[in-house]
């Protein structure tokens, strides 16, 4: 294996030392126009483009890179996502719960694809499924299999694994503020706990008098802007909404297939204008809410094309690296967000989308 890597090695330096003048100068490619991917479909003035997906070490790494891991005789295997969840970006790098595996990192500064640094001794996982990121660059992993939420700094390295496995199964945590709210799969609720300590504030779910307002089955949750907590409750197929301090003001949605109905909500997230995004892993797309709980608009849909989703998962909006995805944005659309969309299986598994409009068209 050893002598036919150096011979295909000194081939190919052969071959690039050929005088360019020996051969033909090759005509010109046109460049393939791939047409823009919107959403919602014409008639309809364009609201979310997809502008691309990530999957294997293959989206990420230059070719560069991949010929000197060649030549240097480094394993050759494409290094891929199985099955993810979680998603999270921060500081030109985008986090990826694989939750048969541990999370992995798309470096887009440096082009590289890795696993977490601080995932090992310590802070191994055994199956990381949702990570929230604060401000600061703090990172919380629920880890159901280990029974804790787990934490790592801005540099990636492990902090600290708060909870214990014998009293609870967390599926979610999200950072406010001075707390952390965490959904415990085995009773139904959601933790509201002190951020640094860990220690247990109050309860969000069955404590409630009125059995209408207990949470069926929690599965993801996220805050807006104003503060308020959205927990998207697969149990109930709706979406409920909290203040900060767990008092119930509402719930948006119903069993259904109709637009504006769910079958399987899963992740949830909330834009700064208070627009609400509820992917749903029946319906394969994410629907776009106002504040007052009226239907907008959905994308994504069933299939292989680009653009589509296949068990949608997690869902993020990010204002800070739409310049990591300039070269992708249509000339005509004017973006202002990015949101972040995880598959669970299919060709795409991290998509990524751009919130905007048209430029010159009043909406």
């Amino acid at each position: 294996m050893r002598l036919s890597r150096h011979l295909l090695i000194w081939a190919l330096s052969a071959f690039l030392l050929i005088p360019s003048g020996c051969a033909t100068t090759p005509e010109k490619l046109t460049p393939v126009m791939v047409p823009k991917v919107f959403f919602p479909d014409p008639p309809g003035l364009p609201r979310i483009q997809f502008l691309r997906s990530f999957t294997s070490s293959k989206d990420i790494e230059s070719p560069r890179s991949q010929f000197d891991r060649f030549v240097t005789g480094e394993e050759q295997r494409i290094k891929r996502i199985d099955k993810p969840y979680g998603v999270g970006i921060y500081d030109g790098k985008i986090y990826v719960c694989d939750s048969n595996s541990t999370v992995m990192v798309f470096d887009l500064k440096n082009k590289k694809f890795q696993e977490l640094e601080g995932a090992k001794g310590l802070g191994k996982l055994v199956q990381p499924l949702n990570i929230s990121i604060d401000s600061d660059g703090t990172k919380y992993v629920a880890d159901p299999v280990r029974g804790q939420v787990v934490v790592y700094n801005r540099e990636d390295f492990f902090v600290k694994a708060i909870g214990s496995p014998a009293e609870w199964t967390p599926i979610d945590a999200v950072p406010f503020d001075n707390k952390l709210y965490v959904i415990d799969k085995k009773s139904r609720d959601v933790w509201i706990m002190d951020k640094k300590t860990g220690a247990l504030l109050n309860k969000i779910g069955r404590k409630a008098e009125d059995e209408t307002k207990w949470l069926g089955l929690p599965t993801n949750l996220a805050f807006d802007s104003k503060g308020y907590l959205y927990i998207s409750d697969t149990g109930r197929f709706q979406v409920v909404k909290y203040d900060r301090d767990g008092h119930f003001l509402g719930a948006i949605g119903m069993l259904g297939t109709s637009p504006g109905r769910f079958s399987r909500p899963r992740g949830v997230a909330a834009d700064r204008n208070g627009r609400l995004y509820v992917a749903d892993a029946s319906f394969d797309n994410v629907q776009i809410f106002n504040n007052d709980g009226r239907l907008l608009m959905f994308f994504g849909r069933p299939g292989n094309r680009e653009g589509d989703l296949f068990l949608p998962a997690k869902v993020v909006i990010d204002y800070n690296h739409l310049a990591y995805f300039s070269e992708y944005l249509d000339p005509n659309f004017q973006a202002e967000a990015l949101v972040i969309v995880t598959s669970q299986f299919g060709p795409r598994l991290v998509n990524i989308f751009a919130l905007g409009r048209q430029k010159g068209v009043k909406y």
